[in-house]
C-alpha cells in the first residue's frame, strides 16, 4: 500500500511537472509570438508616414502618376488600413483622385488605342492602385480596358518597351498587370474579347522560363489569371522559394544582395498565395524585413535605372534612390501587413 501511494504520487507529480513544462513553452511561444507581432507593428507605424509623405510630395511636384509614389503606397495603406492602423483619409482619398485625374487626361488616346506615357506599366498599375481603393468602373476605367485589349494585340503577351529595372522592365509583369486590370474593369461588352486575349497570352506565360525575381513573382502571381494547373503553380512556387537566400531575402538578380524590394514582392506573392506568418519561409523574410528597415522607416535600396527626368524630391529619403526605395518600402509594408489578421469590425485604429 505504501509503494502504490507512493507510485501514484510520482505519477501524479510526474504528470504535473510535464504540465507545467508545457505551459511554460506555450506561454513562451505566445510570448515570442506576441513580441514578432508588435515589431511588425511598430515597423508598419514607422512605414506609413513616409509613404503618405512620397506620394503627397509627388502629387505636388508632377501631375503624372507614378507606380513608385501613387501605386505602391496606396497599396500599402489600404493594406494597413484593414489590420486597423492609422492612416491619413485625406491622403488616400487625394492619391486615387490624382491617378483617376491622369487617366481621364489620356482618355481620347485610350479610346484611340495610343494610351499614355509609360503605356501598359502606367495602364496596369493606375488600374491597380483604383481598384486597391475601390474606385467604382466608370468611363476611363472602361476606355482603359478597351486600350489594354487592343493594345499589341498580335503579340503573345504584353511586353514593356521601357528599361527602368527592377519595376518597369519584365515582360511578365506588364502581363500581370494588364491581365488584373482587365479581371476587375473590363466591362460585360468586353468580355468576348478578354476571354481571346487571355487564352493566348496563357501559351506564352506557360512556355516562357523568368529571368529574374521581377520575371519570376509576376509570373506566378499571372498564372492564376490563366487555366493553369496546379502542379504548375506549385512548381513556380518552389522556385520562388528557393531563391531565398541564407539571410532571409530575395535579390533582384542572382549577382545581387538581397534587398526589401525583391524581399517585399516575393513575401507579397506567397502569402497571397496561401503562406502563413508562420511558415519558416516567410518567418525568415519577415526578421530580413525587419532587421534591414532604417530608423526612419524606409527601406533603402540603390537605384541601377538609368534618370530620365529632372530630380525632384518628394519627402522621401535617399535622393537619387529615393523611387526605387519609395516602391521597395511599399513592397516591404505590404509583406508585413499581411501577416497580421485583419482588423475586427468595429475596433479602432492600431496605436
Amino acid at each position: 500500500m505504501p509503494y502504490q501511494k507512493f507510485q501514484t504520487t510520482s505519477t501524479l507529480n510526474a504528470i504535473l511537472f510535464t504540465l507545467f513544462l508545457f505551459g511554460w513553452s506555450s506561454f513562451s511561444i505566445a510570448e515570442d509570438t506576441t513580441s514578432k507581432i508588435e515589431r511588425v507593428s511598430v515597423a508598419i507605424r514607422k512605414a506609413v508616414p513616409l509613404l503618405e509623405s512620397a506620394a503627397t510630395g509627388s502629387a505636388k511636384e508632377k501631375q503624372c502618376f507614378t507606380c513608385h509614389s501613387q501605386a505602391l503606397p496606396v497599396f500599402a495603406l489600404t493594406e494597413a488600413r484593414t489590420r486597423g492602423f492609422k492612416v491619413d483619409q485625406e491622403v488616400l482619398a487625394s492619391q486615387l483622385k490624382h491617378t483617376a485625374a491622369h487617366l481621364q487626361r489620356g482618355l481620347k488616346g485610350y479610346r484611340e488605342g495610343r494610351g499614355q506615357g509609360g503605356r501598359v506599366m502606367t495602364a496596369g498599375y493606375a488600374l491597380w492602385t483604383l481598384e486597391a481603393g475601390d474606385w467604382p468602373p466608370d468611363e476611363t476605367t472602361a476606355a482603359v480596358s478597351h486600350y489594354l485589349l487592343e493594345f499589341q494585340k498580335d503579340d503573345k503577351r504584353w511586353h514593356q518597351g521601357s528599361s527602368r529595372p527592377p519595376s518597369a522592365g519584365s515582360d511578365f509583369a506588364n502581363t500581370y498587370l494588364a491581365l488584373r486590370a482587365l479581371q476587375h474593369f473590363a466591362t460585360e461588352d468586353q468580355k468576348t474579347a478578354k476571354d481571346a486575349r487571355v487564352a493566348n497570352v496563357g501559351k506564352w506565360l506557360l512556355a516562357t522560363q523568368a529571368k529574374d525575381t521581377e520575371d519570376r513573382v509576376f509570373r506566378f502571381r499571372a498564372l492564376s489569371y490563366i487555366d493553369s494547373a496546379q502542379d504548375q503553380i506549385t512548381a513556380e512556387r518552389n522556385e520562388l522559394i528557393a531563391k531565398q537566400r541564407e539571410d532571409g531575402g530575395w535579390s533582384q538578380k542572382p549577382d545581387m544582395t538581397s534587398d526589401a524590394y525583391a524581399t517585399g514582392t516575393v513575401l507579397d506573392a506567397l502569402l497571397r498565395d496561401g503562406a502563413k506568418a508562420t511558415d519558416k519561409v516567410i518567418e525568415g523574410g519577415v526578421e530580413y524585413l525587419l532587421d534591414t528597415q532604417l530608423e526612419d522607416g524606409s527601406w533603402h535600396v540603390v537605384t541601377r535605372a538609368k534618370p530620365f527626368q529632372p530630380y525632384f524630391e518628394t519627402g522621401f529619403p535617399h535622393e537619387k534612390d529615393q523611387f526605387i526605395s519609395t516602391a521597395a518600402t511599399g513592397w516591404a509594408t505590404i509583406a508585413l501587413t499581411l501577416t497580421l489578421p485583419e482588423a475586427r469590425p468595429g475596433t479602432s485604429d492600431v496605436e
